[in-house]
């Protein structure tokens, strides 16, 4: 007996296929994202292909465990969409293979994926992150890339401010040059004028050669002159036909030690996790240890002979018991009282900067202790949403029965959108300590998981819970909605209506009308005892009704589309509307009962009788023009 099935097998494929390109996708639009966080940063700094490749290399790996579950829901959307819109699906449990057999191989591939992702999480993802960081931070401290505009001051280079009127971009030239420096303090400045310049890099890209020609130069002559008045301060002018300056510039790109990022929770896997977070709580608790042995040495104090007496407060709480405390106070003189004031204050002082001071350290280790107990609680999340999307994505698409990138896209979307609101909430929630951190960190896991199972069951069910014609028809009912009539030429008509008798049915169904309308008055207020706790079925109106749908369904037999198209005015009847709210008796009693939703009801009623009072009159006009039309065509033929 073969273990993997042909079923399996197939199933499997088309999921992995889909899985490939929705899970590139997904990591595409992740990387995108963190690109343009960047982008202003990063731009003009004339970053070579290698540093680029290795940039977008380790924002992939870094994005890969988080563009794997939104992968995996559109893939498995996808696939038992199309299933079910080829009606594969459908053969399937036609068969007798119920949801969850089918369900089976794929469980076993998203469990491998789950393991991948929490590996990934584990080992590879705080490595690439790490050198991320690294990669970032160094390529924001890289000095721009040369490249001045014209007509407007360049301030990229460190100490000056370049104006160009005109460059020459074949051979570097620079025409219109002036140049404000301040390289060594605000006193010592330069401006410098000249026809011409030219700008390059040195070979080990260190410096800049400034290469001047035909100018002048003004400089600050007393550089500790900030005191004086500007108008005495000295000056040197200087006129030049060719003149070089070097201006340190650092152009080359050094990657920082990613050693130094090693300390975030995000650079570290669950075993380092675990010891940093022992090192934190350890220098928290050793933090108000310290704290407390502080206090306990300040409340000690020593008297005369060396001997510790207790604190102050138990002092007095002794020597009250003979004598009140407010007798020992104006016991003291003025300048007793006074220096007590001054001490206290001052011990009180700082008591309240040390424990400001000790409240910045401890908040400090506090929220980056919170820090790695979310980055411990994420890589089991994140490891877990895997097989809550696919939970959601494989039912989903069997009820939907639509594949694509249409409406599977939509819905995959909305989802992650969701989840992704409801776990940044929970997350920053559980970081600034508002809530309890593995409740916070759950929260999109413990509100996904009772979705995932809800629809597994539905789906295993066969249940119409997604059924769009289910859903229009119930808010059609809601709002008092009717479908027209969409009555077409039939190709094959084998006998044609009997005109002459379908005449004398039209002429009674409109004196039954006119009759009716006459003897039930529609526009008057119906009577709220009936509606709702004395129900009488309106046999006069299924009567029409059902005549009236016996007429139409012989007149369909017609070639004569002018009598096709009346037909087509003709409303749809709904014989009960008008007398009831709900064909069972006890909600409408209760409805009745309960005064704001029998109110409503009751308008309701009122509006479905004005409404028939409308669909008779149409029924009259639109049987008089289908008489007039026989008469005029088919009877008098004869």
């Amino acid at each position: 007996m073969r273990i993997i099935k042909r079923l399996d097998i197939f199933v499997t494929k088309a999921f992995l296929q889909l899985l490939a390109a929705t899970f590139f996708i997904c990591l595409f639009v992740f990387m995108m994202q963190y690109t343009w966080r960047y982008i202003n940063e990063l731009i003009g700094k004339g970053l070579s292909i290698d540093v680029l490749a290795k940039f977008f290399w380790y924002m992939a790996l870094t994005f890969v465990p988080a563009a794997l579950p939104p992968g995996i829901l559109l893939a498995s959307l996808i696939t038992f969409g199309n299933m079910g819109e080829k009606l594969e699906l459908l053969a399937m449990k036609a068969a007798g293979i119920p949801l969850l057999r089918i369900l089976r191989p794929l469980l076993f591939v998203v469990l491998l994926l789950c393991a991948g992702s929490f590996y990934f999480q584990n080992n590879v993802g705080p490595e690439a992150a790490k050198r991320l960081a690294a990669l970032v931070w160094s390529m924001k401290q890289k000095s721009p890339e040369l490249d001045i505009p014209e007509g407007v001051f360049y301030g990229e280079i460190p100490g000056y401010n370049i104006y160009v009127e005109h460059k020459d971009t074949k051979t570097g030239m620079l025409y219109g040059v002036m140049i404000y420096s301040n390289v060594n303090t605000q006193n010592d400045t330069q401006i410098v004028l000249a026809d011409s310049a030219r700008l390059q890099s040195t070979a080990d890209k260190m410096h800049l050669m400034l290469t001047l020609f035909s100018g002048e130069r003004f400089r600050n002559m007393d550089a500790h002159s900030a005191n004086m008045m500007r108008a005495s301060v000295p000056y040197m002018r200087e006129t030049f036909t060719h003149e070089v300056d070097l201006i340190e510039f650092d152009g080359n790109f050094n990657v920082m030690d990613a050693s130094l990022f090693a300390g975030n929770a995000q650079t570290k896997g669950l075993k380092s996790i675990r010891v940093g977070i022992d090192s934190l709580v350890n220098r928290i608790d050793s933090t108000g240890r310290e704290l407390y042995d502080m206090e306990q040495r300040t409340v000690m104090t020593r008297n005369l002979t060396g001997k510790t007496t207790k604190d102050s407060a138990r002092v007095i709480s002794q020597v009250s018991k003979t004598q009140p405390f407010d007798t020992l106070y104006m016991a003291l003189n003025h300048e007793a009282l006074q220096s007590t004031f001054r001490t206290a204050t001052t011990k009180a002082r700082q008591l309240k900067a040390e424990y400001d001071f000790r409240k910045l350290i401890s908040d400090e280790d506090n929220r980056v202790l919170r820090l790695h107990y979310v980055e411990q609680h994420r890589k089991f999340t994140y490891s877990l949403a895997c097989l809550i999307f696919f939970f959601i994505g494989a039912p989903l698409g069997a009820i939907i029965r639509k594949g694509g990138l249409g409406i599977p896209v939509i819905i995959s979307v909305s989802i992650f959108i969701f989840y992704y609101i409801v776990n940044a909430s929970g997350e920053k929630l559980a970081k600034t300590g508002v809530w309890y951190i593995p409740f916070g960190v759950w929260l999109s896991s413990m509100v996904l998981a009772p979705i995932g199972a809800f629809l597994t069951y539905k789906s295993n069910k066969d249940s119409a819970v997604f059924n769009i014609d289910g859903y229009r028809m119930f808010f059609m009912r809601l709002f008092g909605l009717r479908e027209s009539r969409k009555i077409n030429r039939k190709d094959v008509i084998i006998n044609d209506p009997d005109y002459a008798t379908l005449r004398n049915k039209l002429v009674e169904l409109q004196e039954d009308c006119e009759h009716y309308v006459s003897e039930h008055h529609l526009m008057s207020m119906p009577n709220y005892k009936k509606v709702f706790f004395e129900y009488e079925e309106d046999t006069k109106v299924i009567d029409i009704n059902d005549r009236l749908e016996a007429i139409i369904d012989e007149l369909h037999n017609s070639r004569d589309n002018f009598i096709l198209g009346t037909l087509n005015e003709i409303p749809v009847l709904v014989p009960d509307a008008h007398t009831r709210p709900f064909r069972n008796t006890r909600k409408n009693m209760v409805a009745g009962i309960v005064f704001p939703v029998g109110l409503f009801f009751f308008l309701r009623i009122w509006r479905y009788r004005l409404r028939l009072l409308r669909d008779m009159s149409v029924i009259r006009q639109e049987s008089q023009t289908l008489i007039e039309r026989i008469d005029k065509k088919f009877l008098n033929e004869i």
